[in-house]
């Protein structure tokens, strides 16, 4: 099949009271380190700042909200991200390099996790600092696997995402308090990634922990991906939103062919050729859908996208093959891109 070839959300007003809101900033104040706040000398600041949690908490809707435009893939499925994905914001005289991890798998010993794993191990390795994201209210076995994996000395600041679903906000203050037992944050922010004022607001907390420095990239850059990557990964997006928990997670997008010609009619045309690897014979049906119109479905969306990613008129072909038992096959893991 050949193919010619977005989340706004206020937050939420807290109904539980003033006192609720007042012990949750007398906490919040409790946990600033000493001269945190202290004002930043001249010069430019620059640093890697790495993303981490269990799958699914929101990692990639923080990382875009931060960047301020799409990067990392979203989707309601569990362990989306696949890959470190860097997104980069200069704001005054800061450059902030944020890093989007795959959720730590725990699940599955497949060689795809392991590779995952070993991905999230290496963006923790070297950064200024960790924003370990968890959902306000919720510590699970899983988060504390990943808390588990931080090494000491690198500053971390507690996320508590998804605050806009928490009804009484009073109950996050003894929350807080337990978390504080858990590991020595350097700050708790409760916050909604989907929240432009909580964005802001997060950009002066990590600001101070970054070191003062050249910048790394030009101040336009968003990220250091390809735009090759980003048409694989924008193709994956709508497979998984368009089959839901149908589909295994373990399909995957490969690019055939990414290739710009000239054009009298365009200012930029880009031909794409991606093929959709799955498992299974059944899971090829599923994606094709009924005389084809599901796969129609998702590269009309994915072409939409990309032609505003890239700015560009683009032409995407679609292709789905059977790769039996790729995910646990290292050598085929790694010819698919994957370290």
């Amino acid at each position: 099949m050949t193919e010619n070839a977005t989340e706004n959300v206020a937050g939420g007003a807290d109904e539980s009271g003033a006192k609720g809101q007042n012990d949750l900033e007398s906490m919040l104040a409790a946990t600033r380190p000493a001269g945190a706040l202290a004002a930043g000398v001249e010069g430019q600041r620059c640093g890697v700042i790495a993303i981490v949690g269990k799958p699914n908490v929101g990692k990639s809707t923080l990382l875009n909200a931060l960047v301020g435009q799409k990067i990392s893939i979203t989707s309601r499925k569990a362990q989306t991200t696949r890959h470190r994905i860097t997104g980069i914001r200069t704001l005054g005289a800061t450059q902030f390099v944020f890093v989007d991890t795959p959720g730590f798998q725990t699940r599955h010993a497949t060689a795809l996790n392991k590779s995952l794993n070993k991905t999230v191990m290496g963006a923790i390795g070297d950064v200024d600092l960790i924003l370990f994201v968890v959902e306000a209210g919720s510590f699970t076995l899983a988060d504390a696997k990943v808390l588990s994996l931080f090494k000491p000395g690198i500053p971390t600041l507690l996320i508590a995402n998804k605050l806009d679903n928490v009804h009484r906000r009073a109950e996050i203050a003894p929350w807080l308090k337990s978390m504080q037992e858990r590991h020595p944050f350097a700050e708790f922010v409760p916050m909604s990634a989907k929240n432009k004022g909580d964005i802001e607001r997060l950009y002066g907390i990590c600001e101070k922990y970054l070191p003062e420095q050249p910048w790394w990239y030009g101040e336009d850059e968003l990220t250091d991906r390809s735009e090759k990557f980003l048409a694989s990964e924008t193709v994956r997006e709508k497979l998984f939103r368009f089959t839901g928990d149908e589909l295994p997670y373990t399909s995957t997008v490969i690019i055939d062919k990414f290739e710009e010609e000239a054009s009298k009619q365009h200012k930029r045309l880009v031909r794409i050729a991606a093929t959709i690897v799955v498992e299974r014979d059944s899971h090829k049906a599923m994606i094709i859908g009924d005389k084809g119109e599901r796969l129609k479905r998702i590269g009309t969306e994915a072409r939409q996208e990309l032609e505003k990613l890239l700015d560009a008129k683009v032409f995407l072909e679609l292709w789905v093959k059977v790769r039996s038992g790729w995910a646990d096959d290292e050598a085929r893991v790694r010819s698919f891109g994957y370290e």
